[in-house]
């Protein structure tokens, strides 16, 4: 692929997640509302709310400091970036020097890193509380993430996402049990990543992982959700381009890419359908015992190298 087809393809699908991200976030708070018996808002509800906070003043606490003010910017740049790296329109990165599984799992850490700080940059305790509360779970749920990726990289012989989903979506898979426990534990991941219950209510910015939210507002909080929307979007298709690459293009032919395009937002519709059913099937767990569950998704990363290992 060259740059001259890489880098507008790149941008597109950037683009494209970006767009659909507050569309999925709302299909969430609308499936929440419903299976709650409530009216709730509308699926474009997250488009007029972030719309509104761009017109609204800009106000940040007196103390903040610089890591505060760059927060946003930080954490939407990260998440463009790894949306242009993903296998999702073909199964090959158009962004070939971020398509890394090492520098993914820097890049989700540079924005887990700039967004806790920007809770303790506040000044404020209660979003102090939030960051470290973001900080913690984030060190329950990254080694699972990291094992299980570390299983199919080591399957497919390559860190490289193309590489990985081109492995993928061949006839023939060595380990099928490691990968599927691999798979299992990833979701597992995934789903808590994204803020769902038992672990997190997203809606409410007070809570275990939106808590540096409290002292934003205006476009700072605007660009927040679109880059934590965004972050739930490249989440999901993180986990269908590498384990599930079912849809994407083979060539770069328009006509493939156009029913890739076309594919995406069902299968990313199909995967915030199943977490928001389940999510909302649990009641609220509390925090402290957060480190008991995650345990099980560990349990089955480690499972999974373990079949590979003995070539199951």
């Amino acid at each position: 692929m060259s740059p001259l087809q890489s880098i507008p393809l790149a941008v597109a699908q950037a683009a494209l997640l970006l767009a659909l991200s507050p569309l999925f976030t709302g299909v969430s708070r609308m499936m929440r509302a419903r299976m709650h018996s409530r009216c709730g808002p509308g699926v474009l509800q997250d488009y007029r709310d972030i719309f509104k906070l761009f017109r609204r003043q800009d106000v940040a606490p007196g103390q903040a400091g610089l890591a505060f003010r760059l927060a946003p910017t930080v954490q939407l740049s990260a998440m463009l970036m790894l949306a242009m790296a993903l296998p999702a329109l073909t199964r090959h990165s158009p962004a070939g020097p971020l398509a890394d599984l090492i520098t993914f799992v820097y890049l989700f850490g540079l924005a887990r890193f700039f967004f806790s700080l920007s809770g303790i940059d506040s000044g404020s305790a209660f979003a102090g509380i939030g960051a470290g509360r973001e900080l913690t779970l984030g060190i329950l749920v990254e080694p699972t993430m990291m094992l299980s990726l570390l299983v199919v990289a080591l399957i497919e012989g390559s860190t490289n996402l193309g590489a990985i989903a081109t492995g993928m979506s061949g006839s023939y898979l060595q380990s099928p049990a490691a990968i599927a426990l691999a798979l299992a534990a990833f979701a597992f991941a995934v789903f808590i990543e994204m803020g769902k219950l038992p672990f997190d209510l997203a809606e409410a910015e007070q809570e275990l992982q939106e808590g540096p939210l409290t002292e934003y507002s205006g476009p700072s909080l605007a660009l927040l959700k679109l880059g934590l929307a965004l972050k739930k979007v490249v989440l999901a298709q993180f986990m269908l381009g590498v384990f599930l690459p079912l849809g994407a293009a083979d060539s770069l032919e328009a006509g493939a890419l156009l029913a890739a395009a076309a594919w995406l937002p069902l299968k990313l519709l199909a995967v915030f359908v199943v977490a928001s059913v389940i999510e909302n099937s649990m009641a609220r767990g509390r925090f402290l015992l957060t480190a008991r569950v995650t345990w099980v998704g560990f349990g089955l990363a480690a499972l999974s190298f373990v079949f590979y290992l003995t070539g199951l």
